[in-house]
């Protein structure tokens, strides 16, 4: 039966997709009980004290899905819970895209064991392609399980914590097949907005005003990314030899990295993404990027027609994920 199933398309790659979810579901347990555990270290029980906090306000105050995710902990003995594989043909941004049962297409392969996507991207760049492998600290099942917290969180201050619980249930509130920039975006822009919220919630100012710089900085290195996206995609069409455009690609990946290292001495010599630009940047690299960020705006012009009501801000984007694809994008990606 096993090798009935690897010899099919991805077969062995959806075995062990769920023998993974089904490990890590089996390593949950409440999270009340994993506090009053005094067997737990300090830390961890502080954090999941935060979380907790973090978790109610999620529901009270953002309207996001009250169920049983984020209610309980997992320590998967890892430090990713998944490596993603992205991959992008050598002269293209366009991502290689990989259809699932449930959430439709994505720009990305999931590994729960790093090995293994690291084993699948080596026969990707064999095949010519541009790939990354990344780790993941948290991902969601969009409520299929109750997505625990994992010990991968645990080295997280709050804010970060908030963000990938507000992120995360934004995806199970609503999510559309085959529209990864509709679906990070829509949860981008509420993460942000409740990190706003948690914070005044808090009475932390300061820290809020720390975490604007941060996402202003953040932006403009976004801003960075896009013009060099804009620029490879012009050599990619200009249709000119091959070994040329490779001269030039790398002539425009140095130059971004080039001008990041100017933003970060503006900076004091720090700045996002750091480790990121340290590595060897290519195409799938790139290709990442935009899916989170470009459709951002659109969603805030939504929230501010809503007057910054979250619900009905979530009935106006319902609204538009019934829209077809090319008019979602028209009113929120066209910027």
């Amino acid at each position: 039966m096993v090798a009935l199933l690897c010899a099919l398309n991805a077969g062995c790659y959806v075995m062990q997709t769920a023998h993974g979810q089904l490990s890590l579901m089996s390593k949950r347990e409440p999270i009340g009980r994993v506090i009053d555990d005094p067997s737990t270290p300090s830390g961890v029980r502080a954090k999941l004290q935060e979380v907790s906090e973090i978790r109610d306000f999620a529901s009270r105050d953002l309207g996001l899905p009250d169920n049983g995710s984020y209610r309980s902990y997992a320590d998967v003995g890892r430090p990713y819970v998944v490596w993603n594989v992205v991959a992008a043909p050598e002269f293209s941004l366009t991502p290689r895209r990989w259809c699932y049962p449930v959430v439709g297409c994505l720009a990305y392969r999931g590994y729960f064991i790093e090995n293994r996507a690291r084993s699948y991207a080596d026969k990707l760049r064999g095949a010519g392609l541009d790939v990354s492998v990344g780790g993941v600290a948290a991902y969601s099942t969009l409520g299929h399980f109750s997505d625990p917290v994992l010990n991968t969180m645990m080295g997280w201050d709050d804010i970060e914590l908030a963000s990938i619980v507000f992120h995360e249930l934004t995806h199970q509130l609503l999510y559309v097949r085959n529209d990864t920039s509709f679906n990070e975006a829509l949860a981008t822009t509420v993460e942000e907005e409740g990190i706003r919220r948690w914070l005044l919630h808090q009475g932390r100012d300061q820290d809020l005003a720390r975490h604007v710089q941060e996402q202003e900085r953040y932006l403009q290195v976004i801003g960075l990314l896009n013009r060099a996206q804009a620029e490879l995609r012009a050599i990619y069409a200009s249709g000119a030899a091959p070994p040329l455009m490779r001269e030039q690609k790398s002539a425009a990946i140095a130059a971004l990295k080039v001008s990041y290292a100017h933003l970060k001495d503006g900076w004091g010599g720090h700045g996002p993404f750091e480790a990121w630009f340290n590595r060897d940047i290519n195409n799938a690299h790139l290709a990442s990027f935009a899916t989170y960020y470009n459709c951002v705006p659109g969603f805030e012009r939504e929230l501010a027609a809503a007057g910054g009501d979250l619900n009905a801000f979530y009935r106006r984007v319902r609204a538009l994920a019934a829209l077809g694809q090319k008019q979602r994008d028209a009113a929120v990606c066209a910027n």
